[in-house]
């Protein structure tokens, strides 16, 4: 779906996606294009939130501990 206007979480003028559940406009790096929504709804719904499980991991770390 194209649609224009400035992401709703970055603000950049890419915009692209609108969100099903919430209805934000988000550009390609905010939007799961796995679930159809933002990244903010799909940390909530269980998703990824737009993130590979270990993108923000340190060097040869597989998980972290708490």
């Amino acid at each position: 779906m194209s649609v224009s206007g400035l992401c709703e979480i970055c603000q950049q003028p890419d915009v692209e996606h609108g969100c099903d559940r919430c209805g934000q406009l988000v550009c390609e790096r905010h939007w799961d294009r796995q679930l159809g929504v933002c990244i903010e709804c799909s940390s909530q719904v269980g998703g990824r939130g737009g993130q590979d499980s270990t993108e923000n991991l340190p060097d040869g770390v597989d998980t972290f501990r708490f």
